[in-house]
């Protein structure tokens, strides 16, 4: 493994993650800022982890498989744990969808490698716009409390379900790039032999 600063900052992200559980869920008055602040440091970290890592020249195959696993794991965590707080079916599909859309292309992909094959979708403006409201959404959710009479967890619980439609339209975009993978090379064979018998 490479230790480099854009490595370590995405280990200390993956360390956060349990810090981050334990803290939302202790019962004292303090929780939701601490978990604000541990989030917003995660979430800081995650561009500033690639950004250093393209700047320095030190993109490595470790950091490139390590660091969605870490944005993926502690998104996970931040819902789970704000779904002990709202343990309803009009927050439980949102979180469903995002997490389960994370589990399903993630072993999509592992299937595909498996194959000696790579489906990819290029980050678009959907993709951008996805995170910034995922992350908004966790972010003021685990806040807790509306902000004077800016009704603040009714736009994060509507930013959480932007992010979960989104979430799904880039899954199909992700599904529909490994299908046409998937049918180029089932094709290949085919048009191999007909190529020799021609």
């Amino acid at each position: 493994m490479p230790f480099n600063l854009p490595n370590a900052l995405t280990l200390m992200r993956i360390a956060l993650i349990p810090v981050l559980g334990l803290v939302f869920l202790l019962p004292v008055p303090w929780a939701n800022w601490i978990a604000v602040a541990v989030f917003s440091v995660a979430s800081i970290t995650d561009w500033l982890d690639g950004y250093l890592a393209r700047r320095l020249g030190q993109t490595s195959a470790f950091g490139a498989f390590l660091d969605p696993v870490a944005d993926k794991l502690i998104v996970a965590v931040a819902l789970v744990a704000l779904l002990t707080y709202h343990p309803a079916p009009y927050f439980a599909v949102p979180v469903a969808i995002i997490i389960g859309r994370e589990i399903a292309v993630s072993a999509l992909r592992e299937w595909m490698a498996e194959l000696g094959m790579r489906a990819s979708v290029a980050v678009s403006m959907v993709g951008k716009i996805k995170t910034t409201a995922q992350m908004a959404a966790i972010i003021i959710l685990l806040y807790g409390s509306d902000l004077g009479p800016l009704p603040l967890q009714d736009i994060g619980v509507v930013l959480l379900y932007v992010a979960a439609v989104l979430t799904l339209y880039s899954a199909i975009l992700y599904l529909r790039a490994a299908w046409q993978v998937l049918r180029r090379s089932e094709a290949s064979p085919s048009e191999k032999m007909k190529n020799a018998g021609g």
